[in-house]
């Protein structure tokens, strides 16, 4: 695997990376504890007041105070526990490149473990509160209970590769857990900027139009992540193609049509609408972009390797949308969604959830070609008899 500091964009990254999770650290271990101690000191909100307004905030305390009163406790261990996340999860890329192995191992357990009470906090809450009843509504409740089964399944599962020694695996669903764990501080980013765009928006206003797109955005990330980690140009045991032209066809016929369901369903919703669609179609546009890009890049390169991912991800990336329109009315009948939050709810989750289904799609992929090299490998040479024992050996010379 290669090394992402050894270019000058690979250090960029690891630099902000790293500089986001810092900063956010203490805005995590203090966020919820005004709610626990009225007054207690809390560095974002005391940043939301200089970047926005104290206005904003006051309206984002009270709107906040009855669904988290209700689960406290479980929030203040995910909100604490997810502060030292951001702090864990550069040290574990680090030593992942500098392959400081044991180092790397040991604070794996630890991450994992601070990774599964985290989530455990949040889940709490989740279950205790009902979706209408929740912080900015049952469409961002939604979006926080698919992030949170994204977060401890894609972790689990690098966990389990590690376990039987697929590094490249590994390396992969770690980087997405890592990108599901970082909508939070991408969220708070927003809540920062969003307002500028948008004045007068309130702080739920901001979380759905965040939800828009941070799902796509965070999956995007972890996929650059691993790609510039790995620089092989073949993977042992892979043969052809699972994204032949004819299934690109089909999922830009499938993308195509779910985005038809989906854009004038948003535009029917008035202004609200329109600026969600767009939080949603410009991310995705650019995201399709990129991927299509490096997916000719490698072929031109003659890269197979990179452009197979690329492509099985690009697939999944145009099948969102049509994801996403099937899911309206499923969330509508299972959860008595009104069409609006459901749309909202739908179109939040189908980037994210495809891109789990793309780094899936990888995993077998690899694991496919390695089960082909074992069937594959000569059978071992058959062991010659072992001659029967003389009459000498067995004692019946004399007879």
């Amino acid at each position: 695997m290669g090394r992402t500091t050894g270019t000058g964009r690979g250090r960029v990254a690891v630099l902000a990376l790293t500089s986001v999770c810092l900063a956010y650290a203490p805005i995590a271990f203090t966020e919820l504890w005004p709610y626990a101690r009225p007054g207690a000191p809390a560095l974002g909100e005391w940043l939301l007041g200089r970047t926005v307004s104290p206005g904003f905030v006051a309206e984002a305390v009270r709107d906040r105070t009855g669904p988290y009163g209700r689960s406290l406790v479980p929030l203040l261990v995910h909100s604490v526990l997810g502060g030292l996340l951001m702090l864990l999860g550069p040290v574990q890329l680090l030593t992942a490149v500098r392959r400081r192995v044991r180092l790397h191992r040991a604070l794996g357990v630890v991450f994992a473990a601070t990774v599964y009470a985290s989530m455990a906090g949040a889940a709490v809450y989740l279950v205790r509160t009902p979706p209408e009843r929740a912080f900015s509504g049952a469409a961002f409740w939604v979006v926080l209970a698919v992030i949170l089964v994204g977060t401890v399944g894609s972790l689990t599962l690098g966990v389990l590769a590690a376990y039987r020694g697929f590094p490249d695996l590994h390396q992969r669903w770690l980087l997405l857990c890592y990108g599901f764990l970082m909508t939070a501080p991408l969220l708070r980013l927003e809540w920062g900027f969003l307002p500028a765009l948008y004045p007068g928006l309130s702080l739920q206003d901001v979380n759905r139009v965040a939800i828009m797109h941070l799902g796509a955005l965070v999956s995007f990330g972890a996929l650059l992540a691993s790609r510039a980690l790995d620089r092989r140009t073949s993977v042992p045991g892979l043969t052809g193609t699972w994204a032949p032209g004819p299934v690109m066809v089909l999922a830009h016929l499938a993308g195509a049509a779910g985005l038809a369901a989906l854009v004038p369903a948003f535009l029917d919703q008035g202004a609200e609408g329109r600026r969600l669609l767009l939080a949603h179609a410009v991310p995705y546009a650019v995201t399709y972009a990129v991927l299509a890009a490096r997916a000719a890049g490698a072929r031109r390169a003659g890269n197979g390797w990179a452009r197979e991912e690329w492509r099985l991800h690009l697939a999944a990336l145009l099948l969102a949308p049509a994801f996403s329109a099937v899911m309206v009315p499923v969330l509508e009948r299972a959860m008595g969604l009104d069409r609006g939050t459901a749309l909202v709810a739908a179109a939040g989750i189908g980037c994210g959830m495809l891109a789990y289904a793309a780094v899936t799609v990888v995993s077998l992929r690899v694991l496919a070609g390695r089960e082909l090299l074992r069937r594959r490998a000569p059978a071992p040479p058959p062991v010659a008899p072992v001659p029967a024992p003389t009459g000498a050996a067995t004692g019946e010379e004399g007879r």
